[in-house]
Order: structure tokens, then C-alpha cells, then sequence
């Protein structure tokens, strides 16, 4: 199965589709782990941010790759789609959560699902079984054409919007309040992150010990303003990374 261009690129599709998952939800909105939770050394907040966002990128990147490769296969007239689409896209997505559970959390030993429980083998293996095996088997399923009927432009479309909609979601700041996180350089101290504040008018809420990671009150037109003053990333400013714009920080 694997030779056919249109289940491979659907995997492929869903497989980013199960990064976006798995980044958005655990990540950034119930802030179990970041990417690198456990590696020794990097402690400091902005680089664990600054890690999760590029493991989105990467999840950009391989989710363009699978809807490039299926237009390509539709431009040819080729392909079986409808709900076996579906099916490759959930296998994909299977394989992500069996990759991650593997290498990430037990090979690698890099974070595990919720890195504060006393018992993380029974989260690593409950969200294996829930978002890794069962997709995987129902994808398998739906391959064979075990579903009701649905068009293959439809289901590409369907496939799209999903992708589209994981993207905008990890970019899309909560719609709340006009706090903003800011992080600076490395090696920028207080004087040089009180200036940007004097600078934008901002208000500090909150900072971490060295200042290199702050929570401001600021509009949302001035944030852009301290990218002239140092800072490295500023949520709600078009940050592709989009973890800081879910910060309890």
C-alpha cells in the first residue's frame, strides 16, 4: 500500500495533521510537556518555546509536502479517494502518536505525555492506544473503502480545511486580554527590556528571574515595536511558532 502515491501522501498529511494534534492540544493549551520538557540543560522557558515552534514549522513543512504530492496524483487522474483518503490521512495520523511514543518518549526520553504525573508509562500508553492505535486500524479500515460514500473532491477539501484550520489555530493568539509575551535576546538584561517598555508604554506583569522571558500589558498595535528593541519572539506579533499566544506564563 505504501507504493501508491495517493495513500502515501495522505499518510503524509495526516501524519503533520497528528503533529498539529498532539502541539496544539498538549503544548500549548493543556501545557503537559513541551518538546524538549526533559532534556538536561534546557530549563529555560524560551527555548522550550522556542523548540515547540519549531517543531510546528517542521509540521508545516511535511504537511505542504502531502498536499502537494496529492494534488499532483488528482492532476494525473490518478488515485482512490473519498473515504479511503480519509483512511490514509488517519493512518498518518496514527503513525505520528506510534512515532512520538517510541522515539520521543521512550527511546529518546525527550518529554512524555504529562511529564507531572507519578505514573507517566500509563499516559504514554493510554495516548498511544486512544490516538495512535485505534486511528491507525480505523484508517486501515476506511482504506479498503469501509465508509459511506464520500466524493474525492470533497474529501480532499475536507483534508485541507483541517490542515488550514490545525495551522491557523497554533498561530491564532486566545481572545482574551491585551497581554502580550515577550522574549528577548540572549544576554538582554533588565535595563534593556525596561526600555522597550518605557519605549512602548507597556506595562510589566510578569517576568522570569533573568528578564529574558516577560509578560506585558500592552495594545496589540504596539507589539511589533519591540522588535526594535531586542526582542526574539513576541506573541500575537505573527510569530509562526504561535506556542507563546497559550502561555500561562
Amino acid at each position: 500500500m505504501w507504493k501508491t502515491p495517493w495513500f502515501r501522501w495522505g499518510t503524509v498529511l495526516g501524519f503533520a495533521l497528528g503533529g498539529f494534534f498532539d502541539g496544539i492540544l498538549l503544548h500549548q493549551i493543556l501545557q503537559w510537556h513541551h518538546l524538549l520538557s526533559l532534556v538536561p540543560g534546557i530549563d529555560d522557558l524560551r527555548l522550550q518555546v522556542l523548540w515547540d515552534g519549531y517543531f510546528h514549522a517542521l509540521m508545516y513543512l511535511i504537511a505542504l509536502a502531502g498536499l502537494a504530492g496529492l494534488w499532483r496524483v488528482h492532476r494525473r487522474g490518478q488515485g482512490n479517494w473519498g473515504w479511503p483518503l480519509v483512511g490514509a490521512a488517519l493512518v498518518g495520523f496514527g503513525l505520528w502518536h506510534v512515532v512520538d511514543a517510541l522515539l520521543s518518549h521512550w527511546l529518546l526520553g525527550i518529554h512524555r505525555i504529562r511529564i507531572d504525573s507519578g505514573n507517566p508509562l500509563a499516559w504514554d500508553l493510554l495516548w498511544l492506544a486512544l490516538f495512535g492505535i485505534l486511528p491507525l486500524l480505523f484508517g486501515l479500515r476506511l482504506r479498503r473503502g469501509g465508509g459511506p460514500g464520500l466524493r474525492g473532491g470533497a474529501a480532499m477539501l475536507l483534508l485541507a480545511a483541517v490542515t488550514s484550520s490545525a495551522g491557523a489555530w497554533a498561530l491564532a493568539p486566545p481572545a482574551q486580554s491585551g497581554f502580550a509575551t515577550v522574549v528577548f535576546e540572549p544576554g538582554a538584561g533588565p535595563r534593556q527590556v525596561f526600555a522597550a517598555l518605557d519605549a512602548t508604554g507597556a506595562r510589566l506583569v510578569w517576568s522570569d528571574r533573568s528578564m529574558g522571558v516577560v509578560v506585558v500589558a500592552v495594545p496589540a498595535a504596539k507589539r511589533w515595536d519591540f522588535y526594535r528593541h531586542g526582542a526574539l519572539l513576541v506573541s500575537g506579533a505573527g510569530v509562526p511558532a504561535g506556542c507563546f499566544n497559550w502561555s500561562r506564563a
